[in-house]
């Protein structure tokens, strides 16, 4: 028998004070994109906002439907269309951030598993890992190294024929 130990290092701020400008921009379009989202049935609002290498920033919000799976969460969105629209160019920094209507979030939000899947092909098409930047509506900021980070055990394209 063997146990196998697995680590993730976060870094966290206790106040958007301590944050590069650059990781204080990238968290404002995920507000911005946050207020966007359209979310009718939760009333939870999660914006994402992607800085690109090339110093453009991509940014995607939930889009809810009644069916539920036929939504789209906002960190997906934003790869996607970030993906769409510079096909060629790494992922750099991503922010992550919601609104709670009814409690405002004291704690920092992290994306589902299927967005850690989705970010992590990303880093992986790039070989370049994605900072990840997670806020709530106010409280600290965690900021991991990459996707990997978040997603530990990864399935990847190793894995297929």
């Amino acid at each position: 028998m063997k146990i196998i130990s697995l680590e993730s290092k976060v870094t966290v701020y206790d106040d958007r004070s301590e944050l590069a400008e650059d990781v204080l921009h990238l968290i404002h379009e995920a507000e911005n994109a946050a207020q966007r989202a359209y979310a009718p049935y939760s009333k939870f609002q999660v914006g994402a906002a992607i800085l690109m290498n090339n110093g453009k920033v991509v940014t995607g919000n939930n889009q809810e439907n009644a069916v539920y799976p036929c939504g789209i969460c906002a960190e997906r969105a934003a790869a996607f269309a970030a993906s769409s629209q510079y096909p060629d160019v790494p992922f750099n920094k991503i922010a992550i951030t919601a609104i709670n209507p009814v409690s405002p979030l004291t704690q920092p939000i992290s994306p589902c598993g299927i967005c850690r899947q989705a970010l992590f092909e990303y880093e992986e098409k790039f070989n370049q890992p994605i900072e990840v930047i997670l806020t709530g509506q106010e409280g600290p900021i965690y900021v991991l190294q990459s996707i990997a980070a978040l997603l530990p055990y990864t399935f990847h394209a190793g894995f297929l024929p």
